[in-house]
């Protein structure tokens, strides 16, 4: 998506380690005419896969989601980093933050995930492919359909399409933005 490839170029940093800095404009301060750019072309993308639910992971991928979700008339549902006292039933999985570099635990509840929903996976970044996985295992979990994952932003050098490839060859994936390399400053795109 230009939009997004443009606006990352102007505004967005490349770090050590395989850092992009986005935070002016997706996930700290968001850009809400973007964020609704963004969710308006996953829901074109994704549309004929008929998804029911949109799953996110909290707090990046919650704009985006709640977009989605506003355009195609669907409940958004996030899954949690800590467990709130009024939940009964849930859904848990261990998922491993790059940028944080540090283990939670993700919990969906049991109220809102389950066998029938056919859902969409949309997060700011796909970078090592972890919380993809730890969605991966929730819809696993409940008997739901996964029936596609959308980034906004994937760094395809860190392999994280091709960890969840490995466990579910056919899962469709969609990335707004493939950043090729990043390094001394600069951050490139992939053809």
């Amino acid at each position: 998506m230009k939009e997004l490839e443009q606006r990352i170029l102007k505004d967005g940093r490349s770090l050590p380690g395989g850092i992009l800095k986005v935070d002016n404009f997706i996930n700290h301060q968001m850009d809400g005419d973007l964020m609704c750019a963004c969710a308006r072309e996953i829901v074109r993308l994704f549309k004929a896969e008929g998804f029911t639910k949109v799953l996110t992971v909290e707090a990046s991928g919650i704009a985006p989601s709640i977009f989605a979700g506003y355009l195609a008339h669907i409940p958004v549902v996030f899954a949690k980093k800590a467990t709130p006292k009024t939940l009964d039933g849930k859904f848990v999985t261990k998922v491993h933050s790059f940028t944080k570099d540090r283990d939670y635990d993700i919990i969906v509840s049991k109220e809102y995930l389950s066998k029938g929903d056919k859902v969409l996976f949309i997060d700011d970044f796909l970078a090592c492919g972890n919380a993809g996985m730890g969605i991966v295992d929730l819809c696993r979990q409940a008997g739901a359909e996964l029936v596609g994952m959308a980034f906004l932003v994937e760094k395809a050098f860190q392999g994280g399409r091709r960890l969840i490839l490995k466990h579910m060859p056919s899962l469709r994936i969609e990335s707004l933005a493939v950043i090729s390399a990043l390094g001394d400053g600069t951050i490139s795109f992939a053809e």
